[in-house]
């Protein structure tokens, strides 16, 4: 018999930020989004940056975090994430996350001109920026910008 619920554990090198009994999770996989159930084959997955989804037995709306790179390890009842950084909405800073959109955004546009500038780390530094905006805005119900 599946289990009809599943441990969420998610802590960062800073803190543990969750641990909760939920019925799904979404994670942002580095080669995509996955979905987890209860009773999931066991499997360990890269993290990418992107937004983790959970909801909890009792709950109809899905709860939203930030996730930036990291591991994650799925049992039958137990979702343990080892992330990067994982932030809940409610502690983003949208106004210092679009400052870092923007310059990073300049960033990739001086690129084709500067020999200088990291395309890489820019593009991560949009990327993030961007995962953050998404997740703060959709707990405040604002429309995300692109």
């Amino acid at each position: 018999m599946l289990p009809e619920s599943i441990e969420l554990i998610i802590v960062t090198p800073e803190r543990q930020l969750l641990r909760e009994t939920v019925v799904e999770v979404t994670l942002p996989g580095a080669g995509g989004c996955l979905g987890i159930l209860p009773g999931h084959a066991p499997l360990i997955t890269e993290l990418g940056i992107g937004e983790l989804t959970y909801r909890a037995k009792s709950a109809s709306e899905p709860v939203y975090l930030a996730i930036i790179s990291g591991f994650a390890e799925v049992l039958g009842d137990r979702v343990t994430v080892l992330a990067e950084t994982a932030e809940r909405p409610e502690e983003i800073d949208v106004a210092r996350a679009e400052e870092a959109k923007k310059r990073a955004e300049e960033r990739l546009a001086s690129a084709a001109n500067d020999p200088n500038v990291d395309w890489g780390r820019a593009a991560v530094a949009l990327q993030r920026s961007l995962i953050r905006i998404q997740v703060a805005r959709k707990r405040r119900g604002a429309p995300v910008s692109s």
